[in-house]
């Protein structure tokens, strides 16, 4: 265990005491030491979306994170938790730090309900940006207004791993099918890094599969992916690379219409990929 890591988890035993003072004063925001901005053209883009599931959902099984890490350039890598979904909600920004200092990576977070640092120097010193769940129509309203749109592309196009959950897949797709709003599920516009639309949490809730069926029929959303808890599409450039997942069962589906009914394909999981 590097010495990094033992600071985090001795910091994580007085929680109580100065969370505010750990989180969201020195660390939140903080640039590891080390780690100089990036634009390497010929990187790879990489997004990996999890349907649910990974630290907030499973936090004794940590199978997916473990996976997103694994991708990263370097084997300890900066990952940057996002948790404007939930307005920067501390008690998911415990679960982060409480979950990733178990791992090999440099854990930190990014403020936008708080002090916000130099965002674009922040942002391109990460391996992994990795965006939380929560409200998505919030999430981008406020993204949008500190102009983080363009600075993810630019971290996409430099080689840094755009992740999520939740609002944090949904929101890399034209579309997506939210809950931001009460009563019903809804498509929302997003940001348009991959083609097509998403629906997370596909097996998890039950209104999630008839809500994207009816949409697609109704010509409210474009064809996409559907993705289970526990599972994960990751993508190269924007074509799927593979799916993994931390429970058996688990995968994701293309989504289509094909002579006026909704098709759904199962997408292969690739068992040897997850650690």
């Amino acid at each position: 265990m590097t010495a990094f890591r033992k600071e985090r988890l001795q910091g994580l035993s007085c929680l109580k005491g100065n969370f505010h003072e750990q989180f969201l004063g020195g660390w939140a925001g903080a640039i590891p030491p080390g780690y100089p901005a990036r634009a390497v053209p010929d990187n790879p883009r990489q997004i990996i979306a999890l349907g649910g599931g990974g630290f907030s959902m499973e936090p004794e099984k940590l199978t997916l994170d473990r996976y997103v890490l694994a991708q990263a350039r370097t084997p300890e890598p900066a990952i940057a938790f996002v948790p404007t979904a939930s307005g920067d909600a501390e008690s998911y920004i415990v679960r982060f730090y409480t979950a990733f200092s178990q791992l090999p990576c440099h854990p930190s977070h990014l403020p936008l309900f708080r002090r916000t640092p130099d965002l674009r120097a922040y942002l391109l010193t990460q391996d992994v940006i990795y965006v939380g769940g929560g409200n998505t129509k919030s999430m981008l309203a406020v993204w949008r207004d500190w102009e983080l749109p363009a600075l993810l592309r630019e971290a996409w196009a430099s080689g840094i791993i755009l992740a999520g959950i939740s609002a944090g897949a949904i929101c890399w797709f034209e579309q997506g099918v939210t809950d931001s709003f009460a009563g019903a599920l809804r498509p929302l516009q997003c940001l348009g890094f991959l083609p097509g639309s998403c629906c997370p949490h596909y097996d998890g809730e039950a209104a999630r599969r008839p809500t994207y069926h009816q949409l697609l029929h109704a010509g409210e959303i474009t064809p996409g992916f559907a993705i289970d808890d526990g599972a994960a599409m990751h993508f190269v450039h924007t074509d799927v690379h593979r799916v993994v997942a931390s429970r058996r069962g688990a995968t994701a589906y293309r989504v289509q219409l094909r002579d006026g009914a909704v098709h759904e394909e199962p997408l292969p999981v690739d068992d040897g990929a997850t650690c």
